[in-house]
């Protein structure tokens, strides 16, 4: 593989972005929590957390009493079905939370694993519901957590439903590119936390068809990939595979995002 041109690739073991953009903060950068707010909220977070890789955060039907998010590393959300076959639900990157399908039943619905070695910050749910009535953007960030979590449910169905297998795998590509940015990193070059038996559960897919459409992908010239580590050659091309509407639109020539 060629040398690495981007030096802003995540570090799945320290990111150094993780706390600038962690899901509940996101909103001071818009001047809506004031700094004794986020002080508060700090008070009530128990940080980091460490797992080794394979080690669960909860398990699925566990009380519900937090609700987490991931310092570094990334993790993974499973439902197992009564054979005890696995199904992934969910990858969860650096920055992004985890464990708000609680809420509303009061148990985890599915169980939390981490990829790798990882930590996680806590914030225990009352003390963060008993924060959120002195702070209204607080409040409006949880419920904005909630709203994205329902999105992502809606795209994985889309996924899993209607796509071929090229564009469910050039869609998840795509997710974790975008997923990267927003944390401040790389979207064009990026270390994939996950297997390929991951991927292939998550996808529906079998592994023997995820290993040949990473293949496949490499000819065509629309990645370079060694091992974990992917770099997207042409961003434009994969959208296109993927179906995004308007594909290419906001690409510059060399397919990078503008």
């Amino acid at each position: 593989m060629a040398e690495t041109t981007h030096r802003n690739v995540i570090d799945l073991v320290a990111p150094p972005h993780a706390c600038r953009h962690c899901g509940l903060l996101q909103l001071c950068d818009h001047g809506q929590v004031t700094t004794p707010a986020i002080e508060q909220l700090s008070a009530i977070v128990r940080h980091r957390v460490p797992l080794a890789r394979g080690a669960a955060l909860f398990h699925e039907g566990e009380p519900f009493r937090s609700i987490y998010v991931v310092f570094s590393g990334a993790m993974k959300t499973f439902t197992c079905s009564y054979d005890g076959d696995e199904q992934i639900v969910a990858f969860y990157l650096a920055g992004e939370l985890v464990g708000v399908d609680g809420v509303h039943t009061g148990s985890h619905g599915s169980s939390a694993v981490a990829l790798d070695r990882a930590s996680v910050c806590e914030i225990p749910f009352e003390k963060l519901e008993t924060l959120a009535q002195d702070i209204p953007g607080l409040l409006h960030q949880m419920l904005c957590m909630m709203s994205k979590e329902i999105l992502q449910d809606e795209e994985t169905m889309l996924l899993l439903g209607k796509k071929t297998a090229d564009e469910r795998l050039a869609s998840l590509l795509l997710s974790l590119a975008r997923r990267f940015r927003e944390q401040g990193y790389s979207a064009q070059e990026f270390h994939l936390p996950m297997s390929r038996d991951d991927i292939a559960n998550y996808l529906g897919l079998a592994h023997e068809t995820v290993s040949r459409l990473f293949s496949r992908f490499q000819r065509q010239g629309l990645l370079t990939v060694r091992g974990k580590h992917v770099c997207v050659n042409n961003l434009a091309q994969l959208e296109i595979l993927a179906g995004v509407p308007g594909a290419g639109a906001k690409t510059g020539r060399a397919g990078q995002i503008i």
